[in-house]
């Protein structure tokens, strides 16, 4: 008795050790096919440009609009997977996006792309229905980590730049949504077949919607939407515009460019899991802090538009060009991606640290914030393009947003806690 007693409370545990690594997978798989759907006109939107005569701003709102509904869906999927479970609700949400996805193939008019648009935008609520449902399989000390794994599922924006401009070019953009259609429907049987549901995971809820956005009175709750608005609507919409950004910007063919946007989108979704790994050992005040000046650097670089100077020297007009090429954009990319993809993981180990019993519905609030950043960006890229005719004009406008949050973390976290060192890792609860 003394021996089968610890044996049986090993296997027990083994098992639920493999179930929760289960559910982390089939979620992160399913999340990753998810975001692709969701990022599917930053692709298949430039072909329709030329098609439907679209201006800068007409493109932006078309990408955008998936955007759109994917963030408003964000605080109901986050309270009913609190309520009634993460599978059930994950699974749901898939089903009801694949007839949009199939149906836009049949699409013909600018206003037929933005009402399918709308329904396609569904998937991106899947972030913070995964989100909480994997983030309670894990300890407390381990839930940065899992967050973070999940998390990576952002790069399904990268695959989506991998696979729809090869599509395209063999096939033509209509045979896109009829295929990303299947792997969704595939992806959802196998999301069904292994993931799992305990019921001490449901946490009664009688919040509405209101009651939702009564949390915004918290300035932490704030602060957290504003912090994420850059790192994951940042990430979203840039994601979005890239494609068309290097085809306009330095002429490359829609493969070349979808490949070299791709060094953006790919590190700022997989790397995600590492920013979750050093929040859990830093915290999440001091990954964040680092984050939001790396951001800051790179937007300044990139703002700086393609220049030309003539200067009258005492030898005669003396003329120089300033401007990043191509490859000196695509490095500060990457990085940017990298910062992007730690800062989106800070965020939600913020959330679990301050709100360990809500962590769906916060998290709900603070993805429609990022959510709704992925949506503005976008449209707001098109207006200051179609206004200015500088296509730099879109970092500078990330510029001026990272200038607000990095005064507002100053203020409010800085000036009290450590950036670096044993006192880092420990949040202020009251900041």
């Amino acid at each position: 008795m003394d021996i089968a007693t610890p044996l049986s409370s090993l296997g027990s545990a083994a098992r639920g050790n493999s179930k929760r690594w289960s559910v982390l997978v089939v979620s992160t798989l399913a999340f990753t096919t998810c975001f692709m759907v969701w990022m599917m006109f930053g692709v298949v939107g430039i072909p329709l440009k030329k098609t439907l005569g679209l201006n800068a701003t007409e493109f932006g709102l078309l990408t955008a609009m998936p955007v759109l509904t994917g963030s408003l869906v964000r605080v109901p999927l986050g309270i009913w997977t609190d309520k009634f479970g993460g599978r059930i609700v994950f699974a749901s949400l898939m089903a009801c996006v694949i007839p949009a996805v199939y149906l836009m193939a049949y699409a013909t008019a600018f206003w037929h792309f933005l009402l399918i648009g709308m329904f396609v935008g569904l998937a991106g609520g899947s972030f913070s229905v995964g989100t909480p449902y994997v983030a309670r399989w894990f300890p407390r000390s381990q839930q940065g980590f899992a967050m973070g794994i999940f998390g990576a599922g952002n790069s399904g924006a990268a695959v989506n730049k991998f696979i729809a401009p090869a599509l395209m070019v063999a096939f033509g953009w209509t045979v896109v949504p009829k295929v990303y259609a299947a792997m969704l429907l595939a992806v959802l049987v196998l999301f069904w077949l292994f993931s799992a549901s305990d019921p001490v995971h449901r946490v009664p809820s009688t919040l509405t919607f209101r009651d939702q956005l009564r949390t915004l009175r918290d300035p932490r709750v704030l602060k957290y939407c504003q912090y994420y608005s850059i790192v994951f609507g940042g990430y979203v919409g840039l994601s979005l515009w890239m494609v068309q950004y290097y085809v306009g910007e330095y002429g490359l063919d829609i493969r070349v460019a979808a490949l070299l946007a791709a060094c953006f989108s790919l590190p700022g979704g997989v790397l995600r899991a590492v920013g979750g790994w050093l929040s859990d050992k830093y915290g999440a005040h001091a990954v964040t802090w680092w984050v939001l000046w790396v951001s800051w650097i790179c937007l300044f670089l990139l703002s700086y538009p393609q220049t030309s100077f003539t200067v009258q020297t005492i030898n005669g007009v003396s003329s120089f060009h300033i401007g990043l090429n191509v490859y000196g954009f695509t490095a500060l990319m990457f990085v940017l991606g990298i910062a992007f993809a730690f800062g989106k993981a800070s965020v939600f180990k913020y959330i679990s640290d301050d709100y360990p019993a809500n962590i769906g519905a916060i998290s709900g609030i603070v993805g429609l914030a990022g959510g709704l950043g992925g949506f503005v960006l976008p449209v707001l890229f098109g207006l200051l393009l179609d206004v200015t005719a500088v296509r730099s004009s879109a970092f500078m406008l990330l510029y001026g947003v990272v200038w607000v949050s990095l005064i507002w973390m100053y203020f409010t976290e800085v000036r009290r806690t450590p950036v670096l060192g044993s006192g880092a890792s420990n949040v202020l609860a009251k900041a």
